[in-house]
């Protein structure tokens, strides 16, 4: 907590130097640079005041999902990597008790998660115990740590995990079970908190980088519910079938897209990332230079969905599309083509991989995610695929809309949850009505991050039109993707400025070109009619 005073008040007087300066005569993307980091201030001095530092845990992102994916965040290429890992693990127990302090201080405030979100962590810390995934770098090291370090790393990790780590995620999870997740709200609104009202509109600043209130965008859910529901009905009596619903219950049952283990669901996302590779000069000029791999969620995270995790820029760690395989009975694979468009090619790893590529930006730029961009880009990259061809099951298509019906379901029940007073049964009810699968959990523990994926793509879908109207044969879709996605991850409103600037730009282009041509196609007239007479 003190951390975070001081934290605040060092954002307070940046902000204020920076506020301080004038951008007359920035190139443009200083100016970006400039108003970008302006925003994420702003950000975080409201985040403070709502005091949303209190409130750290949820079953889907927090402390101690994080430490566990430790391994697979770090280098570990020479015996100083591992004496740095090493060093790390002896921090997790007292990263483990800050955290505790700074719940036990929410509990105080009576700024409280709900309830049943916080009864899931203590089994998902039992998981990490179980699963200790801490020991995954002893299993495999480089050639080039000699036998003698590696059986002494082994036994010093070892030693550290078993006596350090593990007994601190025990204590973490028995203090969430019994001092802290009894005291968790029963109501699952954001408006049953104090400021309920303020704290929901900042979390749709933030995390849409949009003024829309919550009104606004649960009237834009509703429209886009009805107009998507409509196209799955067309790709159902395409497919000859009476009506959505009956096509809905025959895909769902058909066997073909029944998995028959979580291995299955994972090759299934690497067969589609292997068949998007080749095509991205279709829709692309710059390419990313990081290596892109696959592999499953870890058994201990049966909460986590399938996500992205990026890489570093110089490629020595790949990105990583993390697929989630719970829950297997359940599963479908008719939507797995869409999400590993989302999650790695043409989606996320694209995105983040040319931000980490960009030049002469600070370094913030190349990694600061805003996530209206950065979903909405993924959202927009899934419809890329049938663009150029993919998507031809029937199945696979129905599970591309479904997944967009999905998004606009978001902007429905996240706001009638956290603006409109809606109950978990209110909440399930609409979500059952439109056929898409239950993510109430979801909503709770992250209010309004549902909403960036369609504000996001409708944003870019905009863009894209306006650019292809005022630009006309002009208009092309490679050059247009590269603008959008060498700012880096903007958010929409500065999006929205820096493509009407590269409209403008290809506007003065072509007409200097055009009065080029049509000065020397003047001077080529006249010099013809000098050499007749």
């Amino acid at each position: 907590m003190t951390a975070s005073v001081k934290q605040n008040a060092v954002d307070r007087a940046y902000r204020a130097k920076l506020a301080a300066i004038s951008t007359h005569g920035f190139p443009e993307q200083d100016r970006l640079s400039y108003y970008l980091l302006l925003h994420v201030l702003d950000d975080r001095i409201a985040d403070f005041e709502l005091k949303n530092y209190v409130m750290p845990l949820s079953q889907i992102d927090s402390i101690h999902l994080a430490l566990a994916d430790l391994p697979n965040a770090v280098p570990l290429d020479s015996v100083k990597h591992y004496q740095d890992y090493i060093a790390r693990l002896r921090q997790i127990p007292r990263a483990f008790d800050q955290t505790i302090a700074v719940l036990r201080q929410g509990e105080r405030d009576g700024l409280m998660p709900v309830r049943s979100l916080l009864e899931q962590i203590p089994g998902e810390c039992q998981g990490t115990v179980a699963e200790n995934p801490f020991l995954t770098p002893t299993k495999t090291f480089p050639a080039s740590i000699s036998a003698r370090d590696r059986k002494r790393l082994t036994e010093e990790i070892v030693q550290v995990v078993n006596s350090e780590v593990l007994p601190a995620y025990r204590r973490f999870a028995d203090f969430v079970a019994r001092d802290y997740a009894p005291h968790g709200r029963t109501t699952i609104g954001l408006s049953s908190l104090p400021d309920g009202a303020r704290r929901y509109r900042q979390a749709i600043r933030e995390l849409t980088t949009t003024d829309m209130s919550p009104e606004e965008i649960h009237a834009l859910g509703l429209r886009e519910v009805e107009r998507i529901t409509g196209l799955l009905t067309d790709l159902a009596i395409k497919a000859g079938y009476r009506d959505l619903n009956s096509f809905r219950v025959e895909v769902n049952r058909d066997p073909k897209y029944i998995p028959k283990s979580p291995d299955e669901i994972v090759q299934d996302f690497r067969r589609y990332i292997d068949q998007m590779r080749p095509r991205l000069p279709e829709l692309f000029g710059v390419l990313p230079k990081t290596p892109l791999k696959v592999e499953a969620v870890p058994a201990s995270q049966p909460n986590a969905a399938s996500h992205y995790v990026p890489g570093t820029p110089d490629g020595v760690r790949p990105g990583r599309v993390v697929v989630g395989t719970s829950n297997v009975a359940q599963r479908k694979l008719f939507g797995d083509e869409t999400v590993a468009y989302h999650e790695g090619i043409p989606g996320h790893h694209m995105q983040v991989s040319i931000q980490q590529q960009l030049t002469g930006l600070p370094e913030f730029r190349l990694y600061l995610i805003n996530s209206a961009y950065a979903e909405g880009w993924g959202l927009y990259a899934e419809a890329l695929g049938k663009e150029i061809g993919f998507f031809q099951d029937l199945g696979s298509d129905y599970g591309r809309l479904s997944l967009e019906l999905l998004r606009a379901v978001r902007l429905v029940v996240d706001t009638g949850i956290h603006s409109q007073g809606w109950t978990r049964e209110e909440a399930l009810a609409y979500v059952h009505a439109n056929g898409v699968s239950d993510e109430i959990d979801r909503y709770l523990a992250w209010p309004a991050q549902a909403l960036g994926y369609k504000l996001g793509q409708l944003k870019i879908l905009e863009l894209r039109n306006r650019a292809k109207q005022q630009l006309g044969p002009r208009f092309n879709l490679k050059v247009f993707h590269d603008e959008v996605l060498s700012g880096g991850s903007l958010p929409l409103d500065m999006l929205d400025a820096r493509i009407n600037g590269w409209i403008a730009g290809q506007q003065i282009a072509a007409h200097s070109l055009y009065s080029r041509c049509s000065c020397r196609s003047q001077l080529k007239g006249a010099n013809s009619a000098f050499a007749i007479h």
